[in-house]
């Protein structure tokens, strides 16, 4: 049986061998307790239940299906969406983690689909049931239970920043000497990049005018802050930027040096400071391509330009924005119906 070793913590861990992958790497799990007892218990019981799972997946637990399904998208899934699969394993599932497959009923994930949704909002929820579903499914088991999830809340319209809500933040970063935040601003805004591209960019990448986006910076919380591929094929792209902008970028390294995180930080603290309406950094994004709708640049070209791979989100943008133009159009409209009387 292995044993524990003590943690200058004073907790206990007892590592034991888990999995070869196939690229020949060895897999360890790891039992962290406050007592030496106690770290070597749940080590043991978690070869028994290993030991029953492999003879059959129904005698797999909830909690083995859901690990087992996350370590198999470890490389081909973002270590964005699988620190999302490991917060929900850890915080969603404590009603049925321990269950066996094979005692799962549609009662049982009624009622935990019932108890989670008291605090969670129901897309959490779907995304949930949808991680278990899923997990299930790659276990090769049948998933033929019946229940009713919550509702999709109808989508709520979503300030959209404004003309003079950008410019207020260029001016108020150039005044307090933060190139980081006003280049990111400035390639958010006028660029439609994502925040995790902003922060992956180097001078390396900058051609003239043209900037390449092929890299993302993105928090891999326990591997820390890695750079990765972009979300997509369509996020993979080059574009044009204004000789203003280009002026502000540094001649090498990063463009910015902050972290992802800090750069939201900074936006949040500094959105409350100018007093603006509440709105994320991700928004100037959608402030870019509504100014791009309302100016008639195509869709197609929109898309191309900020990364996405369908028009799905355009389409809300607009439903939400141009606010600084209803008015102009208004009267444009008005306008031109009046002449024909």
């Amino acid at each position: 049986m292995a044993k524990a070793k003590k943690l200058p913590s004073g907790s206990w861990r007892t590592l034991i061998y888990d999995y070869t992958d196939d690229k020949g790497k060895n897999h360890y799990k790891s039992f962290t307790a406050d007592t030496k007892k106690e770290s070597e218990y749940l080590a043991t019981e978690y070869i028994i239940n290993k030991k029953d799972c492999d003879k059959d997946k129904g005698n797999c637990s909830v909690g083995q299906i859901i690990l087992e399904y996350i370590d198999s998208k470890r490389t081909t899934l973002s270590p964005t969406t699988i620190s999302g699969y490991e917060c929900s394993y850890r915080n969603h599932y404590k009603a049925i983690l321990n269950l066996p497959i094979n005692t799962l009923t549609s009662n049982i994930l009624q009622r935990w689909i019932g108890e989670i949704n008291q605090e969670l909002s129901p897309k959490t929820v779907l995304n949930a049931y949808g991680l278990l579903h899923s997990s299930i499914d790659y276990a090769d088991i049948p998933f033929n239970f019946k229940v009713k999830l919550p509702q999709k809340k109808k989508e709520v319209d979503v300030y959209i920043p404004t003309d003079s809500d950008v410019q207020k933040l260029v001016k108020h970063f150039k005044k307090t000497n933060n190139k980081d935040m006003l280049i990111a601003v400035y390639l958010a805004a006028y660029g439609t990049l994502r925040r995790s591209e902003i922060c992956g960019i180097t001078a390396d990448d900058v051609n003239g005018n043209r900037v390449i986006i092929n890299k993302a910076l993105v928090d891999a919380h326990d591997k820390g802050l890695i750079l990765k591929a972009t979300k997509n094929t369509s996020s993979t792209r080059v574009i044009e930027l204004p000789q203003f902008v280009i002026d502000e970028f540094p001649k090498n390294g990063k463009l910015v040096q902050i972290s992802p995180r800090t750069l939201t930080k900074v936006f949040a603290s500094t959105i409350k400071q100018l007093k603006l309406p509440h709105f994320r950094f991700h928004d100037l994004r959608h402030y870019s391509a509504s100014i791009m709708h309302a100016i008639g640049v195509p869709d197609v070209y929109i898309m191309e330009r900020g990364g996405w791979s369908s028009d799905r989100t355009l389409k809300a943008i607009y439903r939400n924005s141009l606010t600084d133009y209803q008015k102009k159009y208004t009267d444009m409209t008005n306008e031109y119906f009046s002449k024909l009387e």
